[in-house]
Order: structure tokens, then sequence, then C-alpha cells
């Protein structure tokens, strides 16, 4: 989906409630219901689903083929560098 620069205010209601315009909800399919993740990124507010970030979540570590296991390559790193240091005193 191409990137819409048009912008509208969007006021703060109580409880800090805020309204999704009309044609924002329709172009990213927002229903009754939906719910968004909320976070700050370089000062600004992101709403977005669940799934896109598991999305992007896999996206990035499609790379590392099945049966490696990163937990098992961290602690195995860290052993090393405990007794690394452990052998230095």
């Amino acid at each position: 989906m191409a990137a819409n620069l048009a912008s509208n205010e969007v006021l703060v209601g109580a409880q800090g409630r805020l309204v999704i315009p009309a044609y924002l909800r329709k172009a990213l399919q927002i229903k009754q219901g939906d719910r968004l993740l909320a976070r700050q990124e370089d000062g600004a507010l992101v709403l977005e689903r669940r799934e896109a970030i598991g999305k992007r979540l896999q996206d990035r570590f499609r790379h590392i083929p099945s049966g490696v296991s990163l937990a098992d390559e961290l602690i195995s790193e860290r052993r090393a560098e405990a007794a690394k240091e452990a052998a230095e005193q």
C-alpha cells in the first residue's frame, strides 16, 4: 500500500481517546473492536496490529536456518566469556 501523505488533525478526547479518521480506518481495514498495539518511536505514536509485528519479526529472522537455537548459541558464548574471564584471574 502506498503511503498517503494527506493528514488530518486528531483531537485527544476524554481519557486520552483518539478517533482515527474514517478514510484511514477504511484504508487500513481497521474495524470496531480491533486491537492495536501502541508504542513510541522517535517521538511519534505508532499504532500497529499484533499480526504485523509478528510478520516483521519473522521476516527479520527468516535467514536463520531451522534447527538453530539462538538461545543455545548465546548461552555458549556467555559460558566461553565466563571461562575466559576466570582463566585471566
